[in-house]
């Protein structure tokens, strides 16, 4: 049982509420739903372990700007983010807000419910969080891999890409696997959360790591 774990649900539709309420309550956990971003902001938070579970796109104040609002107000709860927009840019731009993952619809229901785990476990700092490791590990990366990379976190497509290197995308596709097998992602949203808590200004910490 995961009731000691309580869920913020931030969703504008009645119906997608009820079916991720009743999807986490099945599950153990405490459950809080929210009909807009105003809606949970104006209310307290929960005592004890909580996420927040934020649904895009949504009315009025969106995802985005809740997270840059929480981080405002130095708010730490963790957020999952869950879209049926599943592109790089909208990827990148949350986790750059603040978002500890981003889960792209149609999902499994153990993803989520291992996302929910994971956002609220109170451990030491894994290996894959430790910036000296995350740094290793794009030493390891070629030249070309770290341009690759800085497009990823740009939040380029594989064309626009390989249109900024003046190489094929198909050329792109095979240096975005090798920086995956690398940096030792799983996928996407890992390898942000690996790499953007190390970003100053203009990713020159990429451009000069060669």
């Amino acid at each position: 049982m995961q009731n000691d774990i309580t869920v913020h649900i931030v969703d504008d539709e009645e119906e997608v509420r009820k079916s991720l309420t009743f999807l986490l309550v099945c599950a153990g956990f405490a459950v809080r739903a929210h009909t807009s971003a105003t809606a949970f902001l104006d209310q307290p938070l929960s005592e004890g372990k909580c996420c927040l579970l934020i649904e895009l796109p949504m009315q009025g104040v969106d995802g985005v700007e809740l997270l840059e609002c929480l981080k405002a107000r130095h708010n730490g709860i963790p957020a999952i983010i869950i879209s049926g927009k599943g592109n790089i840019a909208l990827a990148v731009q949350v986790m750059k807000a603040g978002a500890v993952d981003f889960i792209e619809k149609p999902f499994k229901e153990d993803v989520l419910i291992a996302a929910i785990k994971e956002a609220t476990a109170h451990s030491d700092i894994s290996e894959e969080q430790r910036d000296d490791v995350v740094l290793a590990r794009i030493h390891q990366l070629t030249q070309r891999e770290q341009q690759v990379l800085t497009g990823i976190v740009d939040g380029l497509q594989n064309k626009q890409i390989a249109f900024e290197l003046g190489i094929s995308a198909r050329t792109v596709e095979v240096h975005r696997a090798n920086v995956m097998a690398k940096m030792k992602a799983r996928n996407l949203p890992q390898l942000m959360k690996m790499v953007i808590p190390l970003m100053p200004a203009g990713n020159s910490w990429l451009r000069s790591a060669s």
